[in-house]
């Protein structure tokens, strides 16, 4: 380089002048992908797996039925989020297709499993049995927690109704029950019955007594005349618990009919509408919920598992209840049911 005679510094040379020039741009790319790489990246959606499995399930209500709706929509949303299909079918009320043919006809169509109440062992055992022999996996919800074990199915995603049962009573107890009536609308169903059973023992065995009542809840006006005139004859009954959400609305218009109703325990099996008002009114003290909506989705979810890598759960009985509403969590859970989500 040679020096300016006047300022004392030296100009660049003609070739070190070429090299800053082209040395320029490389120094501008540099800093633009440096600058790049402290950019964060838009984060793709994940998608969901298409699994594509087809599942069929049987019950033995209708959709239209506030606990099946549930149900089915818990299934539902599990089909969506494991990327499967799912079929709800059950009896019509004309009284057509029984179960064993519902459960015989989704074999036929050799879905990629099965989910199925078992409100009867005796009458469906023969058409489950059929499906586990051709190799399709079955899940039961709901019902027949014994008849699953039985027949040696995935697993039974519900509640133990003796369990169920006696933790009823043994609640009801608490409650200062000492006389309380087992209202069953469905008598000679094995899982009713077993309800009634179980808050019959934990009564005695808390000095208590239990009579069981049987109605018919197509006829709901003769059976609120019935329990309130029993209330009315018979002041040592205390308490009255029913097996289902529909017979709640009934004994809680019964009881409210008479003098003594504030005397009365009140409780019931499943949630409804109804039945939040009423805890939350102060005229029901709990009822017993074994998440329907929970059923359906994780009978869904653990098939779509199961056909993809086997993945099973380890226990036979997957419990869902029983869960207690009281006064203390009945606002968290109303708030649920109006979304459809209890």
């Amino acid at each position: 380089m040679t020096g300016h005679p006047r300022f004392g510094f030296r100009l660049p040379t003609i070739a070190s002048a070429i090299f800053l020039i082209l040395l320029l741009p490389l120094l501008g790319l540099a800093a633009c992908s440096s600058s790049a790489k402290t950019t964060p990246k838009a984060t793709a959606t994940p998608h969901i797996a298409t699994r594509g499995f087809k599942f069929v399930l049987v019950a033995d209500g209708p959709a239209s039925d506030p606990f099946w709706a549930l149900a089915k929509k818990g299934a539902d949303q599990a089909a969506t989020d494991m990327g499967v299909s799912v079929t709800y079918q059950a009896p019509d009320a004309s009284g057509g297709a029984d179960m064993g043919t519902l459960i015989d006809n989704a074999v036929a169509t050799q879905p990629d499993g099965l989910v199925i109440s078992i409100p009867d062992c005796d009458q469906l055992a023969t058409h489950i049995q059929q499906a586990l022999l051709v190799g399709i996996p079955v899940i039961s919800i709901h019902s027949g927690s014994a008849c699953a074990t039985k027949l040696g199915l995935l697993n039974y995603i519900g509640q133990t109704d003796y369990q169920a049962g006696y933790a009823g009573g043994q609640q009801m107890a608490a409650a200062g029950a000492k006389h309380v009536l087992c209202v069953n609308q469905a008598v000679g169903d094995p899982d009713m019955n077993s309800r009634c059973s179980g808050v019959h023992d934990a009564m005695k065995k808390a000095g208590g007594k239990t009579d069981v009542l049987s109605v018919d809840l197509s006829n709901p006006a003769s059976v609120q005349q019935k329990l309130q005139a029993l209330l009315t004859q018979d002041p040592s009954i205390d308490g009255v618990i029913t097996l289902n959400a529909a017979g709640a609305s009934v004994a809680i218009a019964a009881a409210l009919g008479v003098i003594r109703a504030h005397q009365i325990v009140l409780a019931t099996f499943d949630v409804s509408a109804a039945v939040l008002q009423a805890i939350q009114g102060g005229h029901m003290q709990f009822a017993i919920d074994q998440q329907p909506y929970l059923q359906g989705y994780l009978s869904v979810a653990l098939l779509a598992l199961y056909k993809e890598n086997l993945s099973s759960v380890a226990s036979p009985t997957v419990s869902t209840g029983p869960i207690f509403v009281t006064s203390a969590n009945v606002t968290q859970i109303a708030q649920l049911e109006g979304a459809g989500l209890r």
